[in-house]
């Protein structure tokens, strides 16, 4: 808000007329009438007395230098689209302009109109020499406190600089990402791409891939989960079947795959199905890092898995089958009874 409007709201909380604000004041209501309107601003000498009077501070006198709240942000942005589809560009890149200096600590305000005018027309901008003052406020808020401002304004550097094909200038503005954040990953893989340095590429791309498995994979699993707690078999196989295509999908194994599908099996209490799973499962056992050799991720360097995790893992899978707890239907099948005790055996 502008100072007058400061005022206004201020004053009109505490019920005062501007001719009673202008008495207390020791000045004239005319002069009252002009600050909100917006016609003149105080002296700064009456600054104090202002805030003073209306119970406020003078940090709270002087937000119309800050922020807008979000109603008044999407109000300008609002106008501003408006103004795109039934103005010359000219005259929309100078309103907005306007509007930016006049609340030039408002981050968001200044973010989104210059996302929404580069995006727009962006060779209109360059043909009239002003991406340079939207690239200008980008630059600035890389310096915010609030770390998605940081990021969109770093995204939007990157997305200009690559299409300029200025390569080394959008590397620049990868550190603004997290080492975790996808994003990030997905603007390296591409910018390696364009600048020739193709095995960094795809050992990007398949790095990402292969990170995105576990967050999928966890997703469609426990919502496979929530379904067999709520006894909706129906649905927990669709979500099985899911899970089960994504494994194969990422080239993780038959080991994952029968987990998932002996999950089913026990929700079933389906014999057979079990045995199956559990024989699977167990061949399996033995190609879990099969994943290291397929082809999706050949530029990946994965270490090899020690003897010492391959054994745990078999004496975590055979303790597994005995738990009467998870496998109580099975006793009795004569065939599980034999192949319990072949595991013993191995």
């Amino acid at each position: 808000m502008q100072i007058g409007q400061v005022i206004r709201k201020y004053r009109k909380s505490k019920s005062m007329t501007q001719e009673e604000m202008a008495r207390r004041l020791g000045i004239t209501a005319p002069a009252v009438n002009k600050w909100e309107n917006g016609n003149s601003l105080p002296d700064i000498t009456m600054l104090a007395p202002i805030a003073r009077l209306l119970g406020i501070s003078l940090d709270t006198l002087l937000t119309f230098q800050g922020n807008l709240t979000d109603e008044e942000i999407n109000d300008l942005l609002g106008i501003l689209y408006g103004k795109l589809e039934t103005e010359e560009f000219e005259e929309v890149f100078q309103w907005a302009k306007k509007q930016m200096e006049q609340y030039p600590d408002c981050e968001h305000l200044l973010l989104w109109m210059s996302v929404q005018l580069m995006g727009y027309q962006l060779d209109g901008l360059r043909a009239r020499g002003h991406e340079a003052y939207f690239l200008a406020v980008f630059q600035r808020l890389l310096n915010s406190g609030e770390e998605y401002v940081r990021t969109t304004a770093a995204e939007c550097l990157y997305n200009y600089y690559m299409q300029e094909e200025k390569y080394d200038r959008a590397e620049t503005y990868l550190s603004y990402f997290s080492l975790q954040n996808p994003g990030r990953k997905r603007k390296e893989a591409l910018l390696y791409a364009r600048t020739g340095r193709m095995e960094e590429s795809y050992k990007t791309y398949e790095e990402l891939l292969f990170s995105e498995f576990p967050i999928l994979h966890s997703a469609l699993y426990s919502m496979m989960s929530m379904r067999l707690k709520e006894q909706d078999l129906e649905k927990a196989a669709y979500l099985a079947e899911k899970t089960v295509q994504l494994i194969r999908l990422f080239e993780m194994g038959r080991y994952q795959e029968y987990c998932v599908r002996l999950e089913m099996a026990q929700a079933q209490e389906d014999m057979e199905e079990t045995l199956r799973c559990a024989e699977e499962m167990t061949l399996g056992l033995g190609e879990m890092a099969s994943f290291r050799e397929a082809p999706l991720y050949e530029h990946i360097p994965f270490r090899q898995m020690s003897d010492e995790s391959c054994a745990k893992m078999k004496e975590r899978l055979d303790a597994l089958f005995r738990e009467e707890d998870n496998f109580g239907y099975m006793k009795g099948n004569e065939r599980w009874e034999r192949f319990l005790k072949e595991k013993e055996k191995r």
